[in-house]
């Protein structure tokens, strides 16, 4: 048989797009199985916005693009950076619209990364991140967050720990705030100390923000971008996906200073060449949204989180209190088994879908977060009111494990 690449060697496939698989097994007529392991809405997108697409396709907005994004498009984007952040970039020199943000994050890596380089990845991380790294040929180096605590219930970051991690090796360092799968989300301050150690160590930082608007308890979102010293040395990678409930449609984008968005374009157009035309008119229409819509999103996810914490709580599986994104980590030991295997029983006996915990984690997790891979699973709640209810009803059998 011919031989697989080294590098195609070293990861796995999805574990979360896996227990969608499972979920689709695991269904039978007339009860689907809930999925709660992959973040796609399970409700309408914006009415306005599918019209948008609707009316691109029917005026034959439906060839090539330029290939880094439609003008219109690009400037909305612009637009939006000025209205929610007061973030001024050049949609010609500094903007480069991909196939959503999973083609966003590795064009940006493969056009700064070389064989040899180190990218520190916060550990539990989103599975994509040391795939991608590995794929530019560069090594992961996982950099521990603090675990939840009783006086802390959540995850943490300590910049000694990035710094300990620095080598003579470390060309980046991936950051995702609001985080997949902790629900972390950066004070000013810890991206400030962030912004130290790039400058200090000549880094480059690739930002994950794809759930910028969706914060919760009075957290904010600040684009690492807009710290003073980090425009010129961030990557920040951004889709329609998640704000508007789009994320089948994989248009998103990279903003770079311009030196680095000339690598990421030519990157980016022997991946994909352009991400689709009329949909990227549609998001141009997206961007435009009044500000109520923005403002309302936090809400109607913080209404669904709370759901949520208390469905698990009610049913023994402890979570942790996420700040922003759409997920929850929950601790399934008080079940005597780990994490993989609660997962598989939960799809195949009670009909509810999650992820492994362990998949967020390196195989050898740092000694302070060992025991944490196999303790936690990941819920998703972002769905309707009536999908959670289901799921509650379906998780009470969870007494029977006791």
């Amino acid at each position: 048989m011919p031989r697989v690449s080294a590098k195609a060697s070293q990861f796995t496939e999805s574990v979360i797009r896996e227990m969608t698989r499972l979920a689709a097994v695991h269904s039978t007529p007339g009860r689907p199985v809930v999925n709660l392991a992959q973040g796609f809405p399970d409700f309408p997108a914006p009415p306005e916005v599918k019209e948008a697409a609707r009316r691109a396709i029917a005026e034959d907005v439906n060839q090539y693009a330029v290939t880094w994004g439609a003008p219109v498009l690009r400037e909305a984007i612009a637009a939006d950076a000025l209205r929610h952040h007061g973030w001024r970039l050049d949609p010609e020199r500094e903007l480069t619209v991909t196939c959503g943000a999973t083609e966003g994050m590795i064009a940006a890596l493969m056009a700064v990364l070389d064989p040899g380089d180190e990218l520190l990845v916060f550990e539990p991380f989103y599975e994509n991140y040391g795939a991608d790294a590995i794929l530019s040929g560069a090594t992961p180096v996982h950099v521990p967050l603090d675990p939840p605590t009783l006086e802390r219930p959540s995850f943490a970051l300590d910049p000694e720990k990035v710094r300990a991690a620095i080598t003579p090796r470390t060309r980046g360092i991936v950051v995702n705030s609001p985080n997949n799968p902790t629900g972390l989300v950066l004070e000013r301050t810890e991206l400030e100390a962030l912004r130290d150690l790039c400058v200090e160590f000549d880094l480059v930082a690739f930002t994950d923000e794809i759930y910028e608007h969706i914060v919760y308890d009075g957290a904010r979102h600040i684009p690492l971008a807009t710290i003073d010293g980090m425009a010129e040395r961030t990557c920040t990678v951004n889709a329609l996906s998640k704000t508007f409930s789009v994320t089948g449609w994989r248009v998103g984008w990279v903003v770079a200073p311009p030196a680095l968005t000339a690598a990421v374009r030519k990157v980016h157009d022997f991946l994909t060449v352009g991400a689709a035309a009329p949909l990227q008119q549609a998001g141009a229409v997206a961007l435009g949204l009044p500000d109520d819509y923005f403002a309302g999103l936090a809400a109607f996810y913080q209404a669904r989180r709370d759901r949520m914490l208390e469905i698990l709580r009610g049913v023994g599986l402890e979570p942790v209190v996420p700040r922003g994104a759409y997920y929850t980590l929950a601790d399934c030991t008080p079940f005597g088994m780990d994490d993989a295997k609660f997962a598989e029983r939960l799809v195949a006996e009670l009909g509810v879908a999650c992820v492994p915990g362990s998949s967020f984690f390196s195989r050898e997790p740092d000694p302070g977060l060992r025991g944490h891979a196999p303790r936690y699973v990941r819920f998703t709640f972002c769905k309707t009111m009536d999908t959670l209810d289901a799921a509650a009803e379906r998780l009470a059998g969870l007494e029977a494990w006791r």
